[in-house]
């Protein structure tokens, strides 16, 4: 019994040191990042249907929001957005991270269980986690 559980040990030692580290901040929700390349002038947005996916967002509002963030004007051609401008991998990171604080992630919770509603004339994120509702800037909609 003893050597069957000193065997089990070492060769769960063993796998341990074989496998690669998770490279997991251990949140259940981690904010994507973008995969592209440039093409001339312009910057292709290759991963924006899975971008969108993983926001669960209304793929014309996250693009909008990211064509004015980035003062870029672009098109989306089916899972690509196209941006008609040069622009770095960090800077698109930086306003998916923006975007993804503003509508997605519920202000009060910090959960990313929400929903955008709108309600009249105004735009509201709604937490199906916790229940708040909050207004959020209407502009890109």
């Amino acid at each position: 019994m003893e050597d069957d559980l000193k065997l089990y040990e070492q060769r769960l030692d063993k796998l341990y040191k074989e496998i690669k580290p998770i490279k997991s901040t251990g949140e259940r929700f981690e904010i994507p990042k973008c995969e592209g390349h440039l093409e001339g002038n312009k910057t292709i947005i290759s991963n924006f249907g899975q971008l969108v996916s993983a926001l669960r967002r209304n793929q014309e509002h996250f693009a909008k929001f990211l064509m004015r963030e980035l003062a870029a004007p672009g098109q989306i051609e089916g899972d690509r957005l196209i941006l008609n401008r040069k622009l770095n991998s960090q800077r698109i990171n930086d306003k998916i991270e923006e975007y993804a604080k503003e509508f997605v992630i519920c202000p009060q919770c910090k959960k990313p269980d929400t929903e955008l509603i709108k309600d009249k004339d105004f735009l509201f994120i709604h937490c199906l986690a916790c229940g708040a509702k909050h207004s959020v800037r209407a502009k890109l909609v």
